[in-house]
């Protein structure tokens, strides 16, 4: 324990101005008060991120096999990092930048702590004549956000996107919520560039590779997760969402999607 001395009042204005340097405890780091520093302190670096996002756009994910767009937002909505698998921006698709942060929206938007909604969850509720109808009209992308800036700087760590809010509703599969190890929710993740079966696929594969998958709750696999409902018999119902395609040697998205709960399970890693 630190001695004291008798110069009492002094010391007291000493530790208003610069608490950290007084009491009997050593300083303790500096906690993150904000949902955005507690997902940046989740997240790897930049390069590191990429490398997952290129390694798992190699892998198995049915589709077409295209490189991809992701982007990632926190609770309030503000991009955070926005990123690309290819060589570099003219390798993707260029419209799926905007779809990606617009998936990463919609997820963050329609999830909660306890209760998560991937985009492609809300692809059968928003048909006409569905309980959701107009939902994708709800939250229009703010377009001179989606495009402003130097597209030179598109998908690196300058991105224009970084640190706006660009909005958006997107209702096929790409978007998914980001929980932190204790359950929190800290945004959501979107990928475009492929099928949206695929777009879901990686998604799902990154979003664990991040260890951002503490799902709570879901409307999918007995209602744990945010899995795709893909539809079986031609007529949308629930939270279903159409099939895809996948091109030859790319593997079975439908199968893909099924084992995705077993080959990158939810929740928390060592």
């Amino acid at each position: 324990m630190r001695h004291r001395t008798g110069f009492q009042g002094g010391l007291a204005v000493v530790c208003l101005l610069a608490v950290n340097a007084c009491g009997d405890n050593t300083t303790e780091p500096p906690v993150s008060t904000t949902v955005h520093e507690r997902l940046q302190h989740s997240l790897p670096s930049y390069s590191e991120m990429r490398d997952a996002l290129i390694d798992i756009v190699g892998q198995q994910n049915g589709g077409l096999g295209f490189n991809m767009w992701a982007a990632i937002v926190d609770r309030d909505g503000f991009v955070v990092d926005v990123l690309f698998s290819g060589e570099d921006r003219a390798s993707e698709w260029p419209g799926s930048r905007a779809i990606a942060a617009q998936k990463a929206n919609t997820a963050n938007s329609f999830s909660l702590d306890n209760f998560a909604l991937s985009s492609g969850n809300l692809y059968a509720p928003t048909q006409p004549g569905g309980s959701l109808f107009g939902l994708q009209e709800s939250n229009p992308v703010d377009a001179q956000v989606a495009y402003d800036g130097n597209p030179e700087f598109y998908g690196t760590q300058n991105d224009p996107l970084t640190g706006k809010r660009m909005g958006g509703i997107n209702v096929f599969g790409g978007g998914l919520a980001l929980y932190a190890v204790n359950g929190e929710l800290l945004g959501g993740i979107g990928l475009s560039g492929d099928t949206s079966c695929s777009d879901h696929i990686i998604a799902w594969k990154l979003r664990h590779a991040l260890n951002l998958d503490n799902v709570p709750a879901g409307v999918a696999d007995n209602n744990e997760d945010d899995n795709l409902i893909l539809d079986t018999d031609g007529t949308l119902t629930g939270f279903e969402h159409p099939k895809c395609f996948d091109n030859p040697g790319r593997g079975d998205h439908v199968q893909i999607i099924a084992d995705l709960p077993t080959t990158d399970p939810i929740g928390p890693q060592p």
